[in-house]
């Protein structure tokens, strides 16, 4: 598409790459960071970027407005909140969202938009830090067909997939399913390497072997090396593993779905908390097991 004015709001581990494939791609960027010297980084290394003070200044004049958060709360903070970036954003305009937050908090912040006569996607995201820097992310997209549309080319500078899975909301409740998956295959894999070891088996070798048959994963793929060596200080943190996964379980509480394997997960993931693993990496399940 042809180059327009975007702004990013968060400029986080995911954020900051996302943002400057945005820049690549000839787009004019616009950021705010609630931490200022963020902002001031990405600006220093891309000069023709602008930072600005609050997220309403910055959504002022883009034609699409991202935002990649910690939470509900965070998300609520920089569009419905003081300073806002619905407060800037003019009617037609398009915000993106790729907080993973609740699906409540996607349709209420969709309805606020629409009074404000501009469009709402809620669009989580997967691939990890990794897949943020490649441009190679997942999005899961829920909002109306006819703002996906429009944002879908531009999501497209760091999405390896896009998809618009249904009404509001619905991008998150897709969120939800990968993550209550990436829960268990962590929990099984954790086991199984920790298995191996107590057999006598060099786990790599294991591994080598079987990511060739049906057990085969990302997670076996990327992490089993650094799971075998107990290095856990990358990667997603156990404690936004756990925000994840009380929003799961909150949901399920609501639809009726029953998620015993998550639920007993986010138990574990609480002991690897008290051993002091609050921003492991998720792959540190298997140290509750060879403490």
């Amino acid at each position: 598409m042809e180059p327009t004015s975007v702004a990013f709001i968060g400029l986080g581990v995911m954020g900051y790459p996302m943002a400057g494939h945005l820049h690549r791609a000839g787009h004019k960027v616009r950021v705010y960071n609630r931490t200022p010297a963020k902002a001031e980084k990405f600006v220093a290394e891309f000069p023709d970027a602008e930072a600005f003070s609050t997220p309403a200044e910055t959504a002022n004049g883009a034609e699409f407005v991202f935002s990649c958060v910690g939470n509900d709360d965070d998300l609520r903070a920089v569009t419905i909140g003081d300073g806002g970036a619905f407060a800037g954003m003019s009617a037609g305009a398009i915000f993106v969202d790729h907080t993973t937050a609740s699906a409540e908090v996607a349709r209420e912040l969709h309805a606020a938009a629409a009074e404000r006569g501009f469009g709402f996607i809620d669009a989580p995201i997967s691939g990890g830090q990794a897949g943020a820097e490649k441009g190679a992310l997942t999005v899961m997209c829920g909002g109306d067909p006819s703002s996906f549309a429009k944002a879908e080319p531009v999501i497209d500078c760091y999405a390896r997939a896009c998809r618009l899975m249904g009404p509001p909301g619905a991008g998150q409740l897709t969120k939800m399913v990968n993550q209550i998956a990436i829960a268990g295959l962590i929990q099984g894999l954790a086991e199984a390497l920790h298995f191996a070891k107590a057999a006598g088996l060099e786990p790599e070798s294991v591994v080598d072997l079987l990511k060739n048959g049906a057990a085969q994963s990302w997670q076996m793929e990327n992490r089993t090396k650094t799971m075998a060596a107990n290095e856990f200080d990358f990667g997603f943190a156990v404690e936004w593993m756990r925000k994840d996964l009380a929003i799961c379980l909150g949901e399920a509480r609501r639809n009726g779905a029953r998620l015993p394997i998550a639920a007993l997960v986010d138990q574990f993931y609480a002991e690897v908390e008290k051993m002091g693993g609050r921003r492991w990496d998720t792959s540190s399940l298997i140290a509750r097991l060879e403490r």
